[in-house]
């Protein structure tokens, strides 16, 4: 699993409000190493740090959410 004591680096943070989310699946099709859907379809994470490289893909399927459910937060301090 990815985090800053794993990697020895400052990660991204991935943020979902599962209240928030309709299933529409977006986020999981652009980025799936981030975002998961559970049985009914709804966002889940495995974690909350982006995996090293993914920063991109993550924020691109934060945005694409027409429920505005989930955010991409960089490392303080960058």
């Amino acid at each position: 699993m990815n985090t800053p004591e794993t990697t020895g680096k400052a990660l991204h943070r991935v943020f979902a409000e599962r209240s928030k989310c309709c299933g529409y699946g977006l986020c999981a099709a652009i980025c799936p190493e981030v975002y998961k859907l559970d049985a009914d379809g709804l966002v889940y994470l495995e974690s909350e740090f982006v995996p090293a490289g993914m920063e991109e893909s993550a924020s691109e399927g934060a945005v694409a959410c027409p429920a505005e459910a989930l955010r991409v937060e960089a490392p303080t301090g960058t």
